[in-house]
């Protein structure tokens, strides 16, 4: 039976304060196991005398290959499963406790990798791995489902923002106290160089736990939704995204659009968690060198996310976009090249001026383009689950052709080939957009 909702106070101060902890809570995944610190141990840990190569499952791979594959499955489950278990919350408006299901299971996962410190355990690591990833990406779900209910729609844009500015110096504030502790080694009198890494994971599963009591303690229970019958609520997602898909075909402009995002953020989001692991891999860089460069492309985006909005506000968004595209194929022509740290400083200075600004100009614009209805959280909907699917192509596709050719920077070309895709669609969706607004002229 399903159970009445909450009734929820839009725009309490203390309720949007606890909602926006908790990207304070679980940023700290993204930021310290994905892209900082986790990628260059693995690295470094499944790396031998033998070489790079690991036995997962019977099969020999490229250590880096099986972590950019392991990471775009945990992506494609999310993207497979989450309308299942959305249409599930939204029947018996209960969102907070798969809220609270994806973050533990997100920060077990992350404090379990303590454990992974050894080649031998390599199926351990990217299982728990997984785990967190899945535990992030679903909790997400339900963490953006409620954005909607705690803030008036004038509110929503001020209310988002507060809750990355909250996540942006959580996650920076565990990062540099993990960097502290990994540059005073010698001075704790730690000889295993292995221990403070895992003691950064565990810290990480904890802090992800923790601060996410907070959200807990004052998130709503549930959200009013409409529903349909009991027998047909558990395919009501799969049936909202069939609709929207639908729809497209009368919305060419929108269709095509769609489809330049999902080739150019392959690559963007490709890039933010396989970074990490080509500078380790391919350019020798050490562990602290791969965290001041994480460090340097999270303020540098700060600029580049209001460059971007400036732009955007001169020209209009695809020209805004278009000029982002174009510089990412031009990091990732640069890229194949890079030899040495002072070399990937530079390409992750570029990386940064267009990682914000892309993908809040990619959502913004998206908005723009979809036609009024009284169905945004469908489209919205519809548009996380392309961007998740496009991490999965873009991860196993790496993974690939890292795999296949034994060498990331072959895979860079990859992701030069998927945004030069990316960018002619874009150009595509421009002159769509000028023959729409000749023919009302």
């Amino acid at each position: 039976m399903k159970e009445d909702s909450q009734v929820i106070a839009k725009n309490d101060r203390k309720t949007i304060r606890a909602w926006a902890m908790y990207d304070w809570s679980n940023s700290v995944y993204s930021l310290v196991i994905a892209s900082a610190i986790f990628p260059a141990y693995y690295n470094s840990i499944t790396t031998t005398d033998a070489g790079s190569k690991i036995t997962v499952f019977r099969f020999e791979i490229e250590n880096t290959a099986a972590y950019s594959i392991n990471l775009g499955l945990a992506f494609g489950i999310i993207a497979l499963v989450s309308p299942l278990l959305s249409s599930i919350s939204d029947y018996y408006s209960n969102q907070k406790k798969f809220m609270q299901f994806f973050c533990y299971q997100g920060a077990i996962g992350c404090s379990s990798l303590f454990f992974f410190d050894g080649p031998e355990m390599v199926h351990f690591g990217l299982a728990f791995m997984m785990l967190a990833t899945i535990g992030y990406s679903g909790s997400i779900v339900f963490y953006n489902s409620y954005l909607p209910a705690i803030a008036t729609e004038d509110q929503q844009d001020k209310v988002s923002a507060r809750g990355y500015a909250f996540g942006y110096i959580g996650s920076t504030t565990l990062l540099l106290l993990n960097l502290a502790a990994i540059l005073n080694q010698e001075a704790l009198g730690i000889e295993d160089g292995s221990l403070l890494p895992r003691i950064s994971f565990l810290l990480t599963g904890i802090w992800w736990f923790g601060f996410a009591q907070v959200t807990f303690r004052k998130l709503p229970k549930g959200i009013y939704s409409k529903t349909t019958t009991e027998r047909q609520f558990l395919l009501n997602g799969y049936r909202e995204l069939a609709k929207i898909w639908g729809r497209l075909k009368n919305e060419p402009k929108l269709k095509m659009y769609l489809m330049s995002f999902f080739f150019y953020i392959m690559g963007v989001q490709t890039v933010m968690f396989m970074a990490a692991s080509f500078g380790e891999k391919e350019v020798g860089m050490g562990m602290t060198e791969l965290i001041i460069t994480i460090l340097l492309l999270e303020y540098v985006g700060i600029i580049g996310a209001f460059l971007f909005a400036w732009i955007s506000k001169k020209m209009g968004n695809l020209q805004a976009l278009t000029i982002a595209v174009t510089i990412w194929i031009f990091v990732c022509i640069g890229s194949y090249f890079i030899q040495t740290a002072f070399h990937f400083y530079i390409a992750g200075f570029f990386i940064g001026m267009v990682m914000g600004g892309i993908q809040s100009l990619s959502r913004s614009t998206y908005a723009k383009f979809i036609p009024k209805t009284e169905n945004n959280a469908g489209y919205f909907s519809f548009f996380d689950v392309c961007e998740k699917l496009a991490m999965m192509c873009g991860l196993v596709m790496w993974g690939l052709m890292d795999n296949l050719t034994g060498s990331m920077r072959n895979s860079i070309i990859a992701l030069a080939i998927w945004f030069s895709i990316g960018l002619i669609l874009l150009m595509v969706v421009s002159k769509l957009e000028k023959q729409q607004k000749a023919a009302f002229a």
